[in-house]
């Protein structure tokens, strides 16, 4: 059973809701610290960001619907990159996904690549809830072909919901061993965390880390929690 330092690692701390302010950012980041997270997740309006060197910073784009044009997605993250941001968290358009036009969902990734390329790690939120089986694979496949470095399940804001063990398991399978598999969207317990690593996922999108964590092996006084 992994323990909640070993968790942590995994996890991008994230806070995305539109009323976040500054000072809500703040307090994530000594959050995220205190717990050993991996990343910080944040909105590209709240940069730039002072945190520790240890942790990283990731940034949305394109989000949460993933509908702005490509230029514009492409602009979004450079900036982002530019104000230091680390890893860059872009939505597709899903609409192109489910019409299965896997040439433009590609395009659009490359777009958002080439506007920020390595080493800055770029992960594809697909929306997994919201395509068929095959639509997740064509997703998947054209986003490993544009050179994406994750694949996401979710944002956590549509309404047909967020991350299965389902969906893990096929983006795992279709992406392969090379390519990180983040899982967002409803992970708040322990449970639901092991069961996502389980299904092949090796990043984790959280909002409510220091409750997750807390119902982790090693968690409590003894860990510093």
């Amino acid at each position: 059973m992994p323990t909640s330092t070993e968790i942590a690692k995994l996890i991008d701390h994230t806070l995305l809701k539109p009323e976040a302010t500054r000072a809500d950012v703040e307090a994530l980041i000594v959050e995220a610290a205190e717990l050993g997270t991996y990343s910080v997740c944040v909105s590209p309006s709240m940069l730039p960001v002072t945190a520790p060197a240890e942790l990283k910073l990731a940034v949305v784009c394109g989000f949460p619907s993933g509908k702005h044009i490509s230029s514009v997605k492409a602009a979004e993250a450079a900036a982002a990159v530019e104000a230091g941001a680390d890893e860059i968290d872009m939505v597709i358009d899903i609409g192109a996904a489910k019409e299965k036009r896997y040439a433009d969902v590609e395009a659009d990734i490359a777009a958002v690549r080439a506007a920020a390329p390595a080493p800055t790690v770029l992960k594809v939120i697909i929306e997994s809830a919201a395509l068929e089986d095959d639509e997740i694979i064509g997703t998947c496949q054209a986003a490993v072909r544009a050179g994406a470095d994750f694949v996401k399940t979710s944002t956590g804001f549509h309404p047909a919901g967020g991350a299965t063990v389902h969906a893990v398991e096929l983006m795992r399978k279709t992406v392969g061993p090379d390519i990180g598999v983040k899982a967002s969207g409803g992970v708040r317990t322990m449970e639901q965390a092991e069961q996502m690593i389980a299904a092949g996922a090796n990043r984790l999108g959280v909002s409510g880390s220091r409750a997750l964590l807390a119902g982790a092996p090693g968690s409590g006084s003894g860990a510093g929690y």
